[in-house]
């Protein structure tokens, strides 16, 4: 690829440097505010002067003439320092922008690393790092904690047999549903192909039927087939000294005990 197609890279701004700009903003601000005010004084002191009755010889229009003098320079100086305090402010809204675009490309690269790129779920990395945390706060504080694990019924068939392209889009679509069955503190993960596990905090084992009532067969429509798409759940509760691999293995247990009680389900129309 040709480099000069390339939009040039925001070069890197260092927070300090906002810092020491903000407060010469500051100081700037304060400086036209005891301009404004020794401008006012002076121009009081000359209104006084030539109020005054003084004696042809005294010497009041001098002073007046020299107050005056004084605050045409100080003016002059003013319009100087605005003339800078406007390339400085421009400036400074230039080092904003490249600070917000770099806070955006963090944003995506951290997206990029805890998200699949594919469901929009949390990644297996993460997925597990997130599960820890969860074990640790459950032993911390005496919280209720569950996992599910589901895995899509006949998910290689429907590779095999309408291509990956209609798997992507089956993954997709039980992605979609699963967001719309948990909660928002729960932690949706995708483990690889079509095994998911949630993370839910904070669940009593009473509980865990609302989420799984939700988590319901769906159809997808592929090249005018109907594809009937079920899947296989299993649940863990988390127990004293669990680690994130006895959980799971659990949920997998339970996973594996639901397939055998009642087969697996996907049909093509």
């Amino acid at each position: 690829m040709n480099n000069e197609s390339k939009a040039p890279e925001p070069e890197f701004i260092d927070h300090q440097e906002i810092e020491q700009n903000i407060g010469l903003l500051d100081r700037t601000t304060s400086w036209f505010w005891w301009n404004t005010v020794g401008m006012s004084v002076l121009l009081f002191v000359a209104l006084v002067a030539l109020c005054v009755p003084h004696a042809p010889e005294s010497d009041a229009p001098v002073i007046v003439g020299g107050l005056l003098v004084v605050m045409l320079i100080s003016n002059g100086y003013t319009l100087h320092r605005q003339h800078q305090f406007k390339l400085f402010r421009k400036r400074l809204g230039e080092h904003m922008q490249v600070t917000i675009q770099q806070r955006m490309r963090a944003d995506k690269f951290y997206g990029l690393a805890i998200l699949d790129p594919l469901t929009g779920l949390y990644n297996r990395r993460f997925g597990e790092e997130s599960l820890q945390k969860e074990i640790t706060r459950a032993e911390r504080n005496n919280y209720d904690l569950a996992v599910i694990a589901m895995d899509l019924d006949y998910f290689k068939e429907i590779n095999d047999q309408l291509g990956h392209a209609a798997g992507d889009l089956v993954l997709k679509e039980f992605s979609r549903h699963l967001r719309r069955a948990i909660r928002a503190c729960d932690v949706p993960i995708r483990l690889g192909g079509d095994e998911f596990l949630i993370v839910l905090p904070e669940c009593p084992k009473e509980n865990l039927h609302i989420i799984l009532s939700r988590l319901k067969p769906f159809e997808v429509m592929i090249n005018r087939r109907k594809i009937t798409v079920g899947y296989s759940r299993g649940k863990a509760q988390y127990q004293v000294g669990d680690t994130p691999q006895t959980i799971i293995q659990r949920a997998d247990k339970s996973l594996y005990a639901e397939k055998a009680a009642r087969g697996r389900s996907a049909v093509v129309h």
